[in-house]
């Protein structure tokens, strides 16, 4: 499958929005103003690379998506959660490692 978003800004935005975030909330994050974020989302301003950086980090965004958006996605859900994990602190990660061992016991026992 071919990616759709092909400028920043909208790699950004779809980012944003999988992420449940609003630009108010991911500005806020950044310590950035909602007003600079809606400029790189929707009118094509390049932020620096200290905002880029912590965009990548914030919405864990493959990098690939970036800066080469032309490429068909070979993102799965696995490599999307990995990255998700890389941002969580130890406690959430924590919690994370409990909630799946949870899920795991708690699965339906198939029989072959």
């Amino acid at each position: 499958m071919h990616n759709k978003h092909t400028t920043l800004g909208s790699v950004i935005k779809a980012a944003r929005k999988r992420s449940d975030l609003t630009i108010e909330e991911l500005a806020d994050r950044l310590k950035i103003s909602e007003r600079y974020l809606y400029r790189i989302e929707n009118e094509g301003k390049k932020p620096s690379y200290d905002v880029l950086y912590a965009i990548i980090r914030t919405l864990a965004i493959s990098p690939d998506q970036i800066f080469y958006p032309e490429q068909p996605s070979k993102e799965t859900e696995l490599e999307d959660l990995i990255r998700l994990l890389h941002s969580c602190d130890v406690h959430s990660l924590k919690v994370v490692r409990a909630t799946a061992k949870a899920l795991i016991e708690n699965q339906p026992q198939t029989t072959y």
